[in-house]
Order: C-alpha cells, then structure tokens, then sequence
C-alpha cells in the first residue's frame, strides 16, 4: 500500500510539472497565448514579425528584448512573470499587489486624461511612459504617485483634471505604459510648444513629437 501511494504521489508530481512547463510560451509554442504575446509586442515596437501565433525565432528574440528593458530574467520563455509584466498572466495570487497594480493604473489613467484626452492614442501612452521614465530616474520620487504629485509637476494636479474619471483609452494607454511601450524615446518631460513661456523647457533635447506634445529628456 505504501508503496503504491509512493508511486502515485510522484506520478502526480510529474503530471503537475509538465503541466507546469507546457502552461508556458517558449520557441516552438504555438496558439492563442503565442497571438496575445506577439500583438502586444508588436504594438510597443518590440516585435517586427508576422502575428501568426508560432513562437519562432523573432517571437523569441522580442520576448528577451522586453524582458531586458523590463528588468525580468533575459531567458526567451514567457513564464508568469513575464506574462504578467505583459498584461496577459492572471494577477498575483497576493491581493495587495494586485490593488497596488490597480491602484497604479487608475492614477496614471487620471493624469493621462487630464494631460493628453484629445491627444492621438501614441501620443497619450507617451505621457505615461514619461511618468514611468520618472519613476526609474534618480532625479524624480521613485513611485507613480510620487511623480505625479510631485510639486509643480503636471498642470492636471495643479488645475484639479486628475480628478476627471477616465475613459477606456486613457486605462489602456495607462496599461501600456505600465507595460513598458514607450513612445516617448525615453522622455522625462513634454511641453506644448503653442502655449509654453518657459524658456528652460526648450532648451531641453527633443526625442520626438506627438500630436501637440513635444517630448523631451
């Protein structure tokens, strides 16, 4: 009998680890999670290939690039942190990380629609991705919140707009600079050049312009 349980017990073991292995995308997957990997990169600019839903060589080589910009294990697997940096893994089984990850996404949903609602969708996930270059900037509070109600920081605190609720595109632009696209080129500050008198903000070197947002570093 014990022998029998013994056996049983590490042929589940076994079943449970395979299962483990194949819920994961890597080279040679291929399905639905394969799609949602490659359209979501595609979308940031990490992937350049075919959405054809096969994990090949340049699905491979997108999935590191993303994990290297996002400070996850450079290893080409999409496993659940990898996933979940995507937006496409179930949420950590700890609820208080998954209402920080909400709470993070309305907050920055906010400021982007009191920033840039109007402003082309590129344009809007840009304002967020400056909010996030912040974050990992030495010179700026090291949290989402503390950027954004940093001192002086953005017009839509200072004129009461972060209170507006936001719409979907602002939720997604949101999600997707949480994400990692970053359409700003590593910005850390954008100005309207139609209204803006302050002489310092145009000294600064120009990454790109969107819409009326001139991004900047």
């Amino acid at each position: 009998m014990i022998a029998f349980l013994a056996i049983f017990i590490t042929v589940g073991i076994l079943f449970f680890q395979n299962n483990s292995v194949e819920a994961l995308s890597k080279y040679g997957s291929r399905g639905n999670e394969v799609t949602q990997i490659q359209t979501k990169l595609k979308r940031w600019g990490y992937y350049n290939g075919n959405i054809d839903g096969i994990y090949g060589t340049q699905t491979l080589n997108a999935v590191k690039y993303f994990q290297r910009k996002n400070g996850l294990t450079v290893d080409g697997i999409a496993g659940p942190a990898t996933l979940k940096a995507m937006g496409i893994y179930g949420s950590s089984s700890s609820s208080g990380s998954s209402s920080s990850n909400s709470s993070n996404v309305n907050l920055l949903a906010r400021l982007i629609y009191g920033e840039a609602r109007g402003e082309p969708y590129t344009g809007q996930v840009a304002v967020g991705a400056v909010v996030m270059n912040r974050v990992k900037s030495s010179s700026f509070p090291n949290s989402i919140s503390g950027v954004i109600y940093a001192s002086g920081a953005f017009d839509a605190v200072r004129d009461g707009q972060i209170n507006l609720s936001p719409n979907s595109d602002a939720k997604k632009a949101a999600q997707d600079a949480l994400n990692g696209w970053d359409p700003s080129y590593g910005a850390i500050y954008y100005f309207n050049p139609a209204t803006a008198t302050n002489k310092w903000i145009w000294s600064r070197p120009m990454t790109v312009t969107i819409g009326r947002h001139r991004f900047c570093k």
